[in-house]
């Protein structure tokens, strides 16, 4: 008689990190017919602490950082998180396996009517977010608008949205569309308009590094292009020594002819903003990230992030 084998994921309990965990496990048993997957709800510090502003919280990996510990003690075998949460530097022990295919990497706006847009909200309109990034990309098209601080899971937010007073707020769009909320959606930002956060729309699957069962496994949802196109943008928040303190975007994509990447740093005002692109090789996409940020840095990135870490 076959032995069947077994994976265990730990994810968040928020719905999105649960769809994420089990289109993880969906994917892996349906490559794998002999192989069994659960899924253990663990509750990380960033979920506790709801009422702070992350930016405020000043600890690295509030959504990681209990997963990793429940994956070096062996307690699970695989950790998913949104790669986005997920910090540049890897503890020893711990490797990060795959990476799935991404996700459309926008922001969206919900707003009270339909196509409204970030140009077209009333003057001094109340926006919501938690996300520096996207507080001062949108205060640089308009400083007009009022920023509120708003944290939680994607259906708390849109919740809390509805019964407000406030005119819009913006989400990724791999969240909402994921848990099937596309109805709210008022517009899709560009991305030349935000740049989005290192990693959006991707899923980061880390194991221990020397669970090479785990590593075989999960190679069955590792997308290269996609490896690829984030490889680079977590180079270059790595040089920057940027997370979520920071208001910090970069979107890489791989085209034929290199890998594109454009990024973004700005102050919390929005007032100061400096943009940069760059086209690299797809065999070394670590070095275009962080030349890319050894050209922001020319350009004052680094009076930017010593004003942040100031403050």
């Amino acid at each position: 008689m076959k032995i069947k084998k077994k994976l265990i994921i730990g994810s968040r309990a928020s719905d999105l990190a649960l769809w994420q965990s089990n289109f993880i496990k969906h994917e892996l048993e349906k490559r794998y017919k002999d192989l069994k997957v659960t899924i253990k709800r663990i509750k990380t510090k960033g979920d506790k602490i709801l009422d702070v502003a992350l930016s405020k919280i000043g600890d690295k990996g509030l959504f990681t950082k209990d997963l990793e510990n429940q994956l070096l003690k062996g307690n699970i075998d695989i950790a998913v998180h949104s790669l986005k949460d997920l910090e540049t530097h890897i503890p020893d022990g711990l490797k990060l396996a795959a990476i799935t295919r991404r996700h459309k990497v926008e922001d969206v706006l919900i707003a009270k009517k339909p196509r409204v847009t970030i140009r077209t909200l009333p003057h001094e309109a109340t926006v919501a977010t938690g996300s520096l990034r996207r507080r001062s990309q949108l205060l640089h098209i308009r400083p007009d608008i009022k920023i509120v601080d708003l944290r939680g899971n994607v259906p708390t937010r849109i919740r809390k949205f509805l019964n407000s007073d406030w005119h819009g707020i913006i989400l990724a769009r791999a969240g909402v569309e994921r848990l099937k909320m596309k109805q709210h959606i008022s517009s899709y930002i560009s991305v030349d308009e935000i740049i989005p956060a290192v990693g959006q729309g991707a899923l980061g699957v880390e194991i221990k590094a020397d669970n090479q069962f785990a590593a075989e496994m999960v190679q069955a949802v590792h997308d290269h292009d996609t490896f690829l196109a984030v490889s680079a943008e977590r180079a270059f928040l790595k040089s920057l020594r940027g997370g979520c303190q920071v208001p910090i975007g970069a979107y890489a994509q791989v085209k034929s002819n290199g890998l594109y990447l454009v990024a973004v740093i700005g102050s919390i005002d929005g007032k100061t903003q400096i943009k940069k692109k760059t086209r690299g090789s797809k065999s070394d996409p670590e070095k275009t990230g962080k030349a890319l940020a050894e050209d922001l840095l020319k350009a004052g990135a680094g009076r930017i992030l010593d004003d942040i870490y100031k403050t």
